[in-house]
Order: structure tokens, then C-alpha cells, then sequence
């Protein structure tokens, strides 16, 4: 792509696109692909790999390396296969398998992606420096339309005395790690706690995990943190609710954790999967009158409030921390941006008008799946009861034991596992759906289409699942809810 010439003025070199991306993760790189389709010169700057925290630390590396836990703990649920697994796993294959997916913690691949939607990556850091202005190194970008802020989340650590000289782990170094420690306590209690817990307990370590509230993964149905804690204990694991952390220290190599209650733990390691912050502390939000550090808030095409030419897409805005959200809001921004450079109609003048319905994100508020890759699996989707019968409408919650499905029995000996959809009454749709046990995760975008559809209950029981398959819990479901 061949950008407006460039001028040196005061020994910096500045360059003008019609749209400047900050961040090259799996968000920026879909505005990117996006605004590159509508015709828009577009430059991408990344501080670090492209490809971001998704690629290399986050949902690649994880799910590789849970994929042969998962695999072995459903093989021993097979008879005629279940004696063939009992072994340990290879570690340093499952190592090497998860290396593979990042390529080596190498962004060439991903770099060269860019190269072929002609976008112009600009390595280094990227500050705003005014509107529509992104200074890196020593160049100047000017966005003739819009810039994107895609710059994800970061690990948020404890302010605990002392922490740094531990080492902490935190998710990158859980997913990058090389070696199995002997001993490794976990501290949270949601999806990063909760898996990586499944992970490193498989691979050999003696896992002790710290929940400070009542149990896992609270933003789900409580019966989901309830059947991915008995696992971990039957495997193991030491899950400790209710517990907080007083100190850590390392002495002589050995971490010495003191919890609330004086309780003294040893470990090799511990991870603190307790939270994320944007990053957004050190991208120039103060040279357009926005505070550092603070979550972006946007409309539904993805534009910061106040700031007609500037978006802030996936984490960065705090919608939905999840990269499958964070790229269905890429879609809708980088079509934004190009209907609005185009002169198209505005969100402003009403969600149905020219394009702009289908240029608006809801799915996002509502509509949210999730799949947590622990043992056993636990998938959801829109509301849980808890926050339906918060949203005052007239709800009812329906529940199926999963292994009353008799693909569920072909799936494994003695599978557990549970089902509830959460049921608007007044209008006879689907506010939420959620399903824990083996090989959910793959049922999960079938409610996702019943929830962000709003499909109704009469047209659901012709939607007819296959024989014997998981996905016949439908059937159970909508049996229960008609009595």
C-alpha cells in the first residue's frame, strides 16, 4: 500500500492513512481487514508480537496445551480404551505441541498476513498525540478518519509487599512456561484460575488452589464452579474457598505463601489469575482529555464516547474480555469506519436505517458464549438465572441431568454433567443457556443462535437434534420446560 507522501518536519517523518490501528492482535488485525476491504489505507502498530496476547500467551498456547488433558481424561472414560491412558502425559510433547501454536513466540507468519491485505505494520510503541495523531519511534501517523484503539488487557498482580522479588507467575508465564513445577499454587477463582489448575494438576504438579469468594467461576451458573472444583479435587488438587492471601515470599527458592487465616503453604511457583486493567495507561488518553489507564466507553459501532473519529475495540472498552467478542466487534467497527468514511448514514439517525443495522453491535451485551476448558468442560451463553431474576422480568430456570442423554453415555462411563437454559416467560425465549460435562464446549454456538436469535420456544422444537448425540439435551430441555 502506497501511503500520502511524507513529509520530515522537525526530524520526525510524518505520514498520513485513512485509518491508524493501535494493537496488532486478532482485534486490530480484523479492523484492519475490515477497513483494507472497504478501500482504506490502514497502518497497524504493535509494541510487541503480532498476533498479541491471544496468539502467544492467552487462548492459543492454553488450549493447547489443555487439548491432551482433555483427550486423555475422556479416553479413560472408554472401555477398551481407558486402560491404554492411565500413564502419565509426556510433558515436554505437550510442551512442544503448545510451541508449535505459537510458532515459536515468532510473529513472522502473522506479520506477512498483514503484508498480504496491504496494511503497513509499524513496529514500536504507539501514543496518541493529539486527534486523529499516533507518534511511534520517530514517526508521526495522521488518521484521516479513524483511529482504532485495540491494545487489549493486561495481567493485574496483588498489591502485596514484597511481590515482585517472588516472580510471580501470571497468565504468560502459566502458558509459556517450559517445565512442570513440582508444586504450584493457583490464586483465583475464574477461567484462567480454574483451567490452568486443570492443567498443571494433569501434567504432574500438586496443585493447591486459593478462591477468595464461595467457588469457581462465579460469572456462571454456581453448579458449574461446583462440578470443575469436584474434579480438581478428585484429581488431586487442594481447592480451598474462602481464602485470601496474607503474604507471599521466596525463601531459598522455595515460595512460602501465608494465607488470611495464618495458614502456611510451599511451592515452587504461584500464579495470580486475578484479574486484567487495560492498556491503556501509556497510549496518550491524556492529549484528547481521557484519563490513562481507564476502560474506553463506546457505543454500539464502537466509537468512544465524545470523540467522533476515535474507537476503542475488544477489551480496551470492557464489553466482553473475550477475543471470539472482541473480533465480532472488529467487524462492526471496521465496517463503521468505512461507511461512515464513505459518507454512509449514521448510527445516530436510528439502528435501521442505510446500513447501520447491521453495523451495531448487540451481541455483546446479551448474546456473550464462553466455553471454559477445564475437566469438565463448562459452556454458556447470555444470562444466568441469577442475573435474568436481577433484570426483573419473569424467568424460570430449567434443568437437565446431562447424563440422562444417551449420547452422553456413548460419549463416557459415567459421565456428569448438567444443562439449564434460563427462560424468558412473558416471551417464551431463551435468556441463557449453560452446560457443564465432557464435550460441551462444542454445544455451546446452538444456544448462542437461540439466544442472540431470540428464537422462540415453539420454533426450537423443530430444530431437531441428531440421534444418539450430546446435543439431544435440547430435547430433555424443552421436554422439562413444557412438564
Amino acid at each position: 500500500m502506497t501511503e500520502t507522501e511524507s513529509t520530515p518536519v522537525n526530524n520526525l517523518e510524518h505520514l498520513e492513512y485513512d485509518v491508524v490501528v493501535l494493537g496488532a492482535g486478532p482485534v486490530g488485525e480484523n479492523v484492519a481487514d475490515r477497513t483494507r476491504a472497504a478501500g482504506l489505507t490502514t497502518a497497524v502498530v504493535e509494541s510487541e508480537l503480532v498476533g498479541g496476547e491471544c496468539s502467544y500467551w492467552a487462548c492459543m498456547p492454553s488450549k493447547a496445551l489443555l487439548r491432551p488433558v482433555i483427550a486423555r481424561a475422556d479416553a479413560r472414560r472408554v472401555p477398551g480404551l481407558s486402560q491404554a491412558v492411565q500413564g502419565p502425559l509426556d510433558a515436554a510433547a505437550v510442551f512442544a505441541h503448545r510451541n508449535y501454536y505459537t510458532s515459536d513466540w515468532h510473529d513472522e507468519g502473522a506479520a506477512q498476513w498483514l503484508e498480504t491485505i496491504d496494511a503497513d505494520l509499524f513496529r514500536g510503541h504507539g501514543r496518541l498525540a493529539g486527534p486523529r495523531t499516533v507518534t511511534v519511534g520517530d514517526k508521526t501517523l495522521t488518521a484521516r478518519h479513524a483511529v482504532a484503539v485495540c491494545t487489549g488487557t493486561r495481567a493485574v498482580l496483588p498489591d502485596l509487599p514484597g511481590l515482585a522479588a517472588v516472580g510471580p507467575w501470571t497468565s504468560r508465564e502459566a502458558t509459556s512456561a517450559q517445565k512442570v513445577p513440582g508444586r504450584l499454587v493457583v490464586v483465583g477463582g475464574g477461567v484462567v484460575a480454574a483451567e490452568m489448575a486443570t492443567l498443571y494438576q494433569a501434567l504432574g504438579a500438586q496443585v493447591t488452589l486459593l478462591v477468595r469468594g464461595k467457588g469457581l467461576l462465579p460469572r456462571m451458573e454456581s453448579f458449574a464452579g461446583e462440578l470443575v472444583a469436584e474434579a480438581l479435587t478428585e484429581a488431586g488438587a487442594d481447592v480451598r474457598t474462602g481464602a485470601s492471601v496474607a503474604s507471599v515470599t521466596r525463601e531459598n527458592g522455595t515460595v512460602v505463601v501465608v494465607t488470611a487465616v495464618g495458614e502456611r503453604i510451599e511451592a515452587d511457583e504461584i500464579l495470580f489469575a486475578t484479574g486484567r486493567a487495560p492498556r491503556t495507561d501509556d497510549i496518550g488518553l491524556d492529549t484528547i482529555g481521557l484519563e490513562p489507564g481507564s476502560w474506553l466507553t463506546v457505543d454500539d459501532s464502537l466509537r468512544v464516547t465524545g470523540h467522533d473519529w476515535l474507537y476503542a475495540v475488544g477489551d480496551a472498552n470492557h464489553r466482553a474480555l473475550l477475543t471470539h467478542q472482541g473480533k465480532y466487534q472488529a467487524r462492526i467497527a471496521g465496517a463503521a469506519i468505512a461507511a461512515r468514511a464513505a459518507g454512509g448514514a449514521s448510527p445516530d439517525d436510528g439502528p435501521d436505517t442505510g446500513p447501520w443495522g447491521a453495523y451495531s453491535a448487540t451481541a455483546d451485551h446479551h448474546a456473550v458464549p464462553q466455553v471454559v476448558f477445564t475437566d469438565p468442560e463448562a459452556a454458556a451463553v447470555g444470562l444466568s438465572l441469577a442475573e435474568a431474576q436481577q433484570s426483573r422480568r419473569r424467568v424460570r430456570a430449567v434443568d437437565v441431568d446431562m447424563s440422562s442423554v444417551a449420547g452422553a453415555g456413548l460419549y463416557a462411563d459415567g459421565y456428569r454433567g448438567r444443562a439449564r437454559m434460563v427462560v424468558d416467560l412473558d416471551r417464551e425465549t431463551l435468556l441463557g443457556v449453560t452446560f457443564v460435562g465432557p464435550g460441551v464446549g462444542e454445544l455451546i454456538h446452538s444456544a448462542t443462535v437461540a439466544v442472540a436469535g431470540e428464537v422462540p420456544i415453539g420454533r426450537l422444537w423443530h430444530a431437531v437434534p441428531s440421534y444418539p448425540t450430546i446435543s439431544e439435551v435440547w430435547l430433555r430441555l424443552l421436554e422439562a420446560y413444557r412438564g
